[in-house]
């Protein structure tokens, strides 16, 4: 039994993450999610007893997904021009699966202001790499953290911006996701000498 409602409040929390993360739908109430996920509101609440419960779950959890995610990326020990191909393929990637969950934790990042110290280390070895990777000229000299500005708003900006980008240009999803898959390898072309 306790496995069965497990995976039943997994399914609602990846129910959840798909309505709040893929699809935009941040102010979604509990029979929406009640409602995709297949089950009954009643259920919901016996799991998450509040839409906000269940958001912070899943907030959470995917923070901590990408988190994990993105660290392994930034601590391989790879040479650093794999690392960054493998650092952009990996981003664009999951925000095309996720394009608002990094909107969602940017503004969480915004309010609360909050970066665990073990962060704040890590983005100081990537830094020291970003650096070293310059003194050999294969990257354009700047403050490594204008580097680190740059790459993540060519990777980010086109994928929250997708909508008002997909209007201008007048294409579709396929359209639209077949140029930000080639994106991958235009934006290390261009930081990457």
């Amino acid at each position: 039994m306790g496995q069965r409602e497990t995976g039943t409040e997994q399914h609602i929390k990846e129910t959840a993450k798909r309505i709040f993360f893929s699809e935009g739908k941040l102010h979604a109430t509990t029979q929406d999610i009640a409602d995709a996920a297949g089950v009954n509101r009643t259920l919901l609440n016996y799991y998450f007893r509040s839409r906000d419960i269940l958001f912070e779950q899943v907030a959470t959890e995917a923070r901590a997904e990408m988190s994990a995610i993105m660290d392994s990326v930034f601590m391989a020990a790879l040479p650093f021009k794999e690392k960054l191909q493998q650092l952009i393929n990996v981003f664009i990637d999951q925000t095309i699966e996720f394009p608002y969950r990094e909107m969602y934790v940017i503004t969480e990042l915004n309010r609360t202001g909050l970066v665990p110290e073990e962060k704040k280390t890590r983005s100081k070895l990537f830094l020291k790499e970003i650096g070293a990777e310059m003194e050999t000229g294969r990257i354009q000299k700047m403050d490594p953290r204008q580097f680190c500005m740059n790459l993540f708003a060519l990777m980010l900006h086109p994928l929250i911006t997708n909508g008002l980008n997909k209007t201008l240009f007048n294409v579709n999803d396929e359209e639209y996701l077949k140029m930000m898959k080639e994106r991958k390898r235009l934006i290390f072309e261009m930081v990457y000498r």
